[in-house]
């Protein structure tokens, strides 16, 4: 099982989209996804409809007992594709884990639950773009980090600056047994302007001195209606544009290649996205 948390020190730069997106390619792709929405505000939740079940419990359950349970645990309208929602609007669970001296480890050791290990090939986290006790718990609980920046200057200098912070702090967590795992960096939502290529190569130069820590993935999603108009429909992006006319790859072709370099032991596997009905017709 490989678990990746997707993170920023800045909101607004695609995190829950990528998350989103991500997750239902690779369970397209044949594996058994979980996603855990680790924002206090639900976005993930929502992103893609529910089988509702009752009763339904959620990421207050998962940090309180320490563990996952089936429970927890709500099945996405598209096979292989499930989620602990997001359940405390109110914000409590970063209270409750800045008092805990197992805060940085918990959903770490949740996450080693049966109802887990048993029964998933891969986990996504999201997570808020405040920094705080809940953000640490899904970074330590990450095999690895893959942080969406988008080419515009203010979120370059946050991206260096922020990450830079994080490791420093998070990484004494190391002496304790757990390693804080490699940030792989996604250029996210590039236009085609010049200015955007000049901050995207300015990012890349800056961070190949931290190669062995921090780098910068050779995949770039670009600026595209797709990724928003599938938002709206609540559809995996892979799935609503499969091919693209023009010379800007389809969002299906950049989705896959993003995933190859993550799980490079995917490399040449594609989504099956044949519905069953459309099998019989």
């Amino acid at each position: 099982m490989i678990k990746f948390t997707i993170t920023s020190t800045k909101g607004g730069v695609g995190k829950t989209t990528l998350t989103a997106n991500l997750g239902a390619l690779l369970a397209d792709m044949g594996l058994r996804v979980l996603l855990i929405d680790a924002d206090v505000q639900p976005s993930l939740s929502k992103y893609f409809p529910l089988v509702k079940r009752t009763p339904v419990a959620g990421l207050t359950e998962v940090i309180v007992r320490g563990q996952v349970t089936a429970s927890c645990i709500t099945q996405t309208v598209y096979p292989n594709l499930h989620i602990v929602v997001s359940d405390d609007p109110e914000g409590h669970l970063p209270n409750w884990l800045l008092n805990r001296i197992d805060r940085g480890f918990r959903l770490r050791f949740a996450l080693q639950s049966p109802a887990v290990a048993e029964h998933y090939d891969c986990v996504l986290i999201d997570t808020q773009g405040a920094i705080g006790p809940l953000q640490d718990a899904a970074l330590m609980a990450a095999d690895i980090l893959v942080s969406p920046i988008t080419p515009e200057i203010l979120s370059a200098r946050e991206f260096k600056d922020g990450t830079m912070e994080l490791l420093e702090r998070l990484e004494p967590g190391s002496a304790l047994g757990a390693t804080l795992g490699p940030v792989k960096a996604v250029i996210y939502r590039q236009d085609r302007t010049v200015d955007a290529r000049l901050i995207a190569s300015g990012i890349r130069e800056d961070f190949a001195r931290f190669k062995d820590r921090v780098s910068v993935l050779d995949t770039v999603v670009p600026h595209a209606k797709a990724y928003k108009e599938a938002a709206t429909l609540r559809v995996p992006v892979h799935r609503h544009e499969r091919r693209h006319a023009g010379v800007m790859p389809s969002a299906s072709a950049v989705m896959h290649q993003l995933v190859w370099e993550l799980i490079p032991s995917l490399r040449g596997v594609y989504a099956d996205t044949v519905h069953v009905s459309e099998r019989s017709t």
